[in-house]
């Protein structure tokens, strides 16, 4: 399955959360990095799915295409 990075671009605009709040919740390092997982340069790990998807309030389910 693919991941459906639009549609978690997309929940994040909607939730109005900047990509350092999504990488502060991530437990990563900065902006560019969180953004670089968003965008498609790094890959999503599994374990991040579920934290994901509490963050954006949807289901696992929804981030795949």
């Amino acid at each position: 399955m693919k991941l459906n990075l639009k549609f978690i671009k997309t929940k994040r605009k909607e939730k109005g959360y900047s990509l350092q709040y999504m990488a502060k919740a991530l437990g990563l390092s900065n902006a560019s990095q969180y953004y670089k997982y968003e965008s498609g340069y790094y890959k999503l790990k599994a374990d991040m799915l579920p934290l994901l998807a509490t963050i954006l309030r949807c289901k696992i389910e929804n981030f795949f295409i």
